[in-house]
């Protein structure tokens, strides 16, 4: 899919976000996406994401200043964050057990089918878990799938 054809919303998980404020492979993809759409995610966002984070200055990759600038960066993009409470849980619950895959990735799902749109992701795995239900499929699109015009 090239990406002018990537619908104008869109649900965004961490491991896309992380990439607008982090140069890693397909990072251009991520930032061609956000000009001009509707950019929704979840409350858990900022909890994953700062997981992210984290993990990236305890393996050396980041030192604690880069760190907090890049949870600031991030901070900056505009995003329509939705709530995480028991109704979102439930509906990711019923998917995680569905897709036998981890709730967090599903928080998102479950966002982008009450907002009739699509998570955008750079979670291989998530995809390939998704894909493997045909009535989910079309629902999570690959960064890295997604071709620059």
């Amino acid at each position: 899919m090239r990406v002018d054809e990537v619908p104008e919303r869109i649900v965004v998980d961490a491991s896309l976000g992380l990439k607008w404020v982090l140069r890693e492979e397909h990072s251009d993809r991520a930032v061609a996406l956000g000009p001009g759409r509707n950019l929704l995610t979840s409350a858990l966002f900022w909890a994953e994401s700062g997981n992210a984070i984290a993990t990236r200055v305890r393996r050396g990759d980041l030192d604690a200043a880069r760190a907090d600038e890049v949870f600031r960066d991030l901070q900056t993009v505009p995003l329509r964050i939705r709530p995480l409470d028991g109704t979102s849980v439930t509906a990711a619950l019923a998917i995680a057990r569905n897709l036998m895959h981890p709730i967090y990735d599903c928080c998102y799902l479950a966002l982008a089918i009450e907002e009739n749109s699509v998570v955008v992701t750079a979670d291989r795995r998530f995809r390939s878990a998704v894909a493997k239900h045909p009535p989910l499929a079309d629902r999570v699109l690959l960064l890295r799938d997604i071709v620059l015009s």
